[in-house]
């Protein structure tokens, strides 16, 4: 089996191992489908990856692979639940606060295997399963656990932000979960960077939401070609209903930005006459806390695989962080780690 590492490698072949490979930031990445407990297979080839992609190569497998002595990392405690007395800004951050706990998965495997054409009854398991393992995750795995985590908050719409940028001649391709509330906007995800996921409840427009991401990534030299906003999703965790993802695609690469403030001042009224935050049942706000609780077992099994996952990942971020710079070199293996 060969993994392919960006687009304009494309000719390289996968063979029948191709529909278990996903995209994100111009990089190809595995997809766990096996479930939990990892299966060999899948476990070997999440090994096998790293010595591929870290700058140690077959180094740091061999000096945490086997470790007995591993230090025990902490589950993060989900914000399951809230006071009435905790605002929608505050209840937003911590919702971050808990994301960011769990990393960005830098292991070239996603453990959570995400269709966006599954209902969201399918999508909110999914997330339960994101808290049970406390995993690292990446961008469209937020987005499912964010919209998980903000099931039952009055007032509160939330929609899919996806770009497609273009650095150094590769696509790369990123996913939040866009929040309006009380008419301000904001943002919540996983992301590499840090103004590239969260985006506090400040912003008086969606335009003005996506401009500000469109200059954060010129800070890290991407030129963001096209955007992709859905509509409010349901609040409902049981509902048969299938996300919109792309009810607006706006071409930045041709369209002026007048132009694209337009169109998105348009969709955010329509937005607002779709709004799904009214139809709340009494019963949405509980996150039923029984159902992501893990067993014991579960639990031991989950802090095994966080705390060689968590190793792994970590000495990347590391390793990326002592290297970091503003050379495009430097952006470029950040990016592609």
């Amino acid at each position: 089996m060969k993994m392919i590492r960006s687009k304009s490698m494309l000719k390289v072949n996968v063979s029948e191992d191709k529909d278990e490979a996903q995209e994100e930031n111009g990089v190809l990445f595995w997809v766990n489908k096996s479930g939990f407990p990892i299966d060999s297979e899948t476990w070997e080839r999440m090994w096998d990856h790293i010595t591929k992609i870290h700058p140690d190569g077959i180094d740091i497998v061999r000096k945490l692979r086997h470790k007995q002595d591993l230090p025990q990392v902490p589950i993060p405690q989900p914000p399951l639940s809230f006071t009435p007395t905790v605002s929608i800004p505050d209840r937003l951050k911590k919702i971050q606060e808990y994301m960011t706990e769990l990393q960005y998965n830098h292991t070239g495997t996603q453990f959570f295997e995400i269709r966006k054409c599954r209902p969201v009854s399918g999508l909110m398991e999914s997330a339960k399963e994101m808290i049970r393992e406390a995993l690292p995750i990446k961008c469209l795995e937020a987005v499912v656990l964010g919209i998980f985590l903000t099931n039952g908050m009055a007032g509160v719409e939330r929609f899919t932000i996806s770009f497609k940028t273009v650095f150094n001649d590769h696509q790369h391709r990123h996913v939040v979960l866009g929040i309006s509330y009380a008419g301000h906007y904001g943002a919540i995800g996983m992301s590499r960077r840090d103004d590239l996921m969260y985006k506090p409840l400040e912003f008086k427009s969606l335009a003005d939401l996506v401009l500000n991401f469109e200059k954060c990534y010129k800070k890290y030299c991407h030129s963001v070609k096209k955007i992709k906003v859905g509509l409010p999703i349901i609040h409902d965790p049981h509902s048969y209903e299938i996300i919109n993802w792309k009810a607006l695609m706006v071409n930045m690469s041709i369209s002026s930005k007048k132009d694209c403030i337009r169109e998105l001042d348009n969709h955010a009224r329509k937005m607002k006459g779709l709004a799904k935050s009214s139809t709340i049942s009494p019963y949405s706000t509980f996150k039923m806390v029984n159902t992501v609780e893990a067993t014991s077992e579960t639990r031991s099994h989950s802090l095994n695989r966080r705390s060689n996952s968590f190793l792994a990942a970590s000495v990347v971020n590391k390793k990326k962080k002592k290297n970091s710079g503003t050379s495009l070199n430097d952006f470029e293996y950040q990016i592609s780690i």
